[in-house]
C-alpha cells in the first residue's frame, strides 16, 4: 500500500511539473526542428582585404568558421589576427593552387613538380580552354610524395601559429579532386585528428555570383535562411573589401572581385540577415563545435 502512495505522489508531481513548464524539447519533438547554420568564410591569408573582412564578418557578423591559406602571403598577418580572435574556428585550407594574375604564392616545401616555371602553384586545378596552356595542376603531373609532404607542412605550420584549428578543407576542392589525392588528404585528417568535413551536414546554394550587387546579395541570403530546413547546414562564401589592392586583384573570367566580396561581406554583417536568424531562432555554429572539438 505504501509502495502504490508513494508511486501515485510521484505520478502526481510529474504531472504538475509538466503543466508548470511544459514538455521538455525532445517529448515535443522541437529538438528535431532545430536548425544550426555555420557561416564559412574562406581564403583568409590571401590578401589583406580578405584577413580583414574575415574578421569583421566574425567580430560584427556571422562568420563562425573561417578557412586559412596558410602557404599564401598574407598568412602571418591572418596568423595574428586568428591569434587575436582565439574564439574564431578555423581551417586548414590545404592549397595546391594560385589562381589570381597579379598576386602569386607556391609550396612551403621542395616541390617541383606542383609549381610553374616561375615557382608558383598552377593557376587551375585542371586546364581551362581559355586560359594559357600549361595553367592547369592535374596536368603538371604532381607527384603524390611531394603533395603529401607539402600538405602536410602547411597542417603543421597552422598547428604552430594558430590558438584553434579544428579541422581540414580543400582551396578550389585541388587537394580532393581525385581519389589519389583525396586518399592522401584523407590520411592526413586521420593522423592529425582533423576532419575534412562536419559529419551530417548539409551545403547551402550560392545565394550571390560575381555579377550580384551587394544589396541583391543581401536579399538572397534572407530568402535562403528564409528556407532553411530542419538540420544543421553549410554556407561557404569569400569575404572581402574593396580595396585598391583587391581591386588589383582578379582572372580572366572573374575581374571585379573585390565588388563581389564586399558584397559578401555586405550579406555576411547585414542586420536584415540577422533580424531573419533571430526570428526563426536558427543557431549560429562552427565545425569545431559540429565535431566536438
Amino acid at each position: 500500500m505504501k509502495s502504490t502512495t508513494v508511486a501515485c505522489r510521484g505520478l502526481l508531481i510529474c504531472l504538475a511539473t509538466l503543466l508548470l513548464n511544459g514538455p521538455s524539447p525532445s517529448a515535443s519533438g522541437d529538438e528535431g526542428k532545430a536548425i544550426r547554420l555555420i557561416v564559412r568564410g574562406d581564403d583568409i591569408g590571401s590578401s589583406q582585404a580578405a584577413n580583414e573582412a574575415c574578421i569583421r564578418c566574425y567580430r560584427e557578423g556571422i562568420v563562425r568558421s573561417v578557412e586559412v591559406m596558410v602557404a599564401a602571403p598574407w598568412f602571418p598577418h591572418a596568423a595574428r589576427l586568428l591569434r587575436e580572435n582565439p574564439g574564431l574556428d578555423v581551417g586548414v585550407h590545404l592549397t595546391l593552387t594560385s589562381e589570381w594574375e597579379s598576386i602569386k604564392w607556391g609550396p612551403l616545401t621542395e616541390a617541383p613538380s606542383l609549381v610553374d616555371k616561375q615557382g608558383h602553384f598552377y593557376p587551375m586545378t585542371s586546364q581551362r580552354d581559355d586560359f594559357p596552356p600549361g595553367t592547369g595542376f592535374l596536368e603538371a603531373r604532381p607527384k603524390l610524395d611531394e603533395v603529401e609532404r607539402e600538405l602536410r607542412a602547411q597542417i603543421e605550420l597552422a598547428r604552430r601559429e594558430l590558438p584553434r584549428v579544428t579541422h581540414l578543407s580543400a582551396h578550389m576542392g585541388t587537394a580532393t579532386c581525385t581519389p589519389e589525392l583525396k586518399q592522401i588528404v584523407t590520411k592526413l585528417a586521420a593522423e592529425y585528428q582533423l576532419p575534412l568535413e562536419a559529419p551530417d551536414v548539409r551545403y547551402a546554394p550560392s545565394f550571390g555570383g560575381n555579377q550580384v550587387s551587394a544589396e541583391k546579395k543581401i536579399d538572397n541570403f534572407g530568402s535562403l535562411i528564409e528556407k532553411l530546413e530542419p538540420g544543421t547546414w553549410v554556407i561557404i562564401e569569400h569575404p572581402g573589401l574593396d580595396t585598391p589592392e583587391m581591386r588589383a586583384i582578379g582572372h580572366k573570367g572573374y575581374e571585379n572581385v573585390a565588388e563581389d566580396r564586399a558584397g559578401v561581406t555586405a550579406a555576411f554583417t547585414s542586420s536584415r540577415v540577422k533580424e531573419v536568424l533571430e526570428r526563426r531562432q536558427i543557431e549560429l555554429t562552427s565545425y569545431g563545435e559540429v565535431i566536438g572539438k
